[in-house]
């Protein structure tokens, strides 16, 4: 069993920065991707970004391209969510989320998800 646990949520100004992480555990893997998703309540969760456990290669949502950067370190199984420019639209429970085999682009095509960390951005 993998287990992903989120950390490093918070408060933060419009315009600020946060760079919340995910480390797996467990029987980890290096191939696959991970990434993270958001999700406000009466709305469907909703990707963010992910990163290939291999090849390193990234791919974001419109909405966050330009703004947030994903990266991970792989000797420590962890993926980072590097947040700047930060609006009030970006508030949302985050979630980590892995997929064992190839990539995912939807909730649909995730294996394993974190329990969530909330961000918020005040006005």
């Amino acid at each position: 069993q993998v287990q992903l646990v989120e950390s490093g949520g918070g408060l933060v100004q419009a315009g600020g920065s946060l760079r919340p992480s995910c480390a797996a555990s467990g029987r980890t893997f290096s191939s696959g991707a991970m990434g993270w998703f958001r999700q406000v309540p009466g709305k469907e969760r909703e990707f963010v970004a992910r990163i290939s456990l291999s090849g390193g290669v990234t791919y974001y949502a419109d909405s966050v391209k330009g703004r947030f950067t994903i990266s991970r370190d792989n000797a420590k199984n962890t993926v980072y969510l590097q947040m700047n420019s930060l609006r009030p639209e970006d508030t949302a429970i985050y979630y980590c989320a892995a997929r064992r085999v190839g990539v995912f682009t939807s909730a649909r095509g995730v294996d394993i998800w974190g329990r969530g960390t909330q961000v918020t951005v005040s006005a």
